[in-house]
């Protein structure tokens, strides 16, 4: 049995942490002149659950999946539980965290995060004479 299952073998109720499982989400980092693109796989989280959060030269991801359960009912069984994803990343100073650009789309969250102007490469002009 891994340490990501979570099971309840008695009748005694589940608290809400051991509900929440809480997963890194699968990263790819491309560079290009201008900056970085960070894609992170969050699958079925919605947008609103979604929060990008840069806090002195850290960059932290998360989302969470809640499962719903009717009123009135509770779950006898539950394969699917609530999951929370987090990652968190440290930005240097060659980067521009003031610009940074989110979106989402199909479980995946697209980060595109800036060069500084004094980090990206410029073509100097040469004069003649």
């Amino acid at each position: 049995m891994s340490n990501q299952e979570v099971t309840n073998q008695t009748d005694a109720p589940v608290s809400q942490q051991e509900k929440m499982t809480t997963l890194r989400p699968l990263v790819s980092i491309v560079e290009s002149d201008t900056g970085f693109t960070l894609t992170a796989e969050i699958p079925g989280v919605p947008k609103e659950n979604v929060e990008v959060n840069v806090e002195n030269d850290t960059l932290t991801l998360s989302g969470a999946i809640k499962m719903e359960t009717p009123e009135g009912m509770e779950a006898t069984y539950a394969e699917v539980r609530d999951v929370c994803y987090k990652r968190a990343f440290t930005l240097s100073r060659e980067l521009d965290a003031s610009k940074i650009q989110a979106s989402q789309a199909n479980g995946v969250l697209t980060l595109n995060i800036p060069k500084a102007e004094h980090a990206q490469p410029r073509k100097i002009e040469v004069q003649i004479g």
